[in-house]
């Protein structure tokens, strides 16, 4: 990194995430020293203990919202980016899947093309958990519908891992609550002639037995929001 260092906000959506939350503050915490960092905490209707650690730890983030009651992750990212004030925001699961070292690579390569989007890619990486194969069918299905519909060559468009300019996406545009508000945002970044890089990153997925959320029938949502938002181009 230069001098002259990149202004990153990081929306972290949380529900019932007691067992890595923590863990996953401090491994943020780290990217301090590579970006100007705001760490936006979004705890959407948690029933466990992750409003106890986020109010425990106040001093490995920069903001904190409690939503009353659990209403999807695509809301929680909304709430997110409102309240954003740097020029890049990245979205972070709060689950340990991904690992935040690997945000490094983002701003590395962004300090010399700035990029308007950096997607991560889980299929073009070295490092990741075999994974349900249902899962990686419908992540191939729906990341071709993309690329079909909007002339992109994505590897795997539900990478958690997406850092775009903020000044892309008009949040009173975002409809989405649920799974399927990434393709809603890919959607509308794409479709400004965005400059894009595809990173792999690292991939550790957990089991249902463990906390996984995403269910195989989300596809259907990720489909229609692809396929709606593209339609709004044509008639917003």
């Amino acid at each position: 990194m230069n001098s002259k260092l990149q202004n990153l906000s990081i929306v972290v959506p949380v529900y019932n995430e007691e067992k890595t939350l923590l863990e996953l503050l401090k491994k943020i915490e780290v990217l301090k020293s590579g970006c100007n960092l705001e760490v936006i905490i979004i705890n959407d209707g948690s029933s466990d203990n992750s409003r106890q650690i986020i109010d425990n730890n106040k001093d490995l983030y920069s903001k904190a919202i409690h939503l009353e009651k659990n209403s999807g992750k695509g809301r929680a990212v909304i709430e997110g980016i409102k309240e954003c004030n740097y020029d890049y925001i990245l979205i972070q699961d709060a689950d340990l899947e991904y690992d935040p070292n690997d945000i490094f690579m983002f701003l590395k390569e962004n300090e010399k093309f700035n990029y308007d989007l950096i997607m991560g890619s889980r299929f073009i990486g070295t490092r990741r958990s075999v994974l349900h194969f249902w899962h990686m069918i419908g992540n191939k299905f729906i990341t071709l519908l993309f690329n079909i519909l909007n002339n992109t060559t994505f590897t795997d468009i539900y990478c958690c891992y997406c850092m775009f300019k903020r000044d892309l996406i008009d949040v009173n545009n975002l409809k989405c609550n649920n799974w399927g508000q990434q393709a809603e945002i890919l959607t509308y970044i794409i479709n400004k002639d965005s400059k894009i890089y595809e990173i792999g990153v690292s991939y550790h997925g957990r089991k249902y037995s463990e906390g996984k959320k995403i269910r195989y029938y989300d596809v259907f949502s990720v489909v229609y929001w692809i396929i709606s938002t593209k339609i709004k181009k044509f008639f917003p």
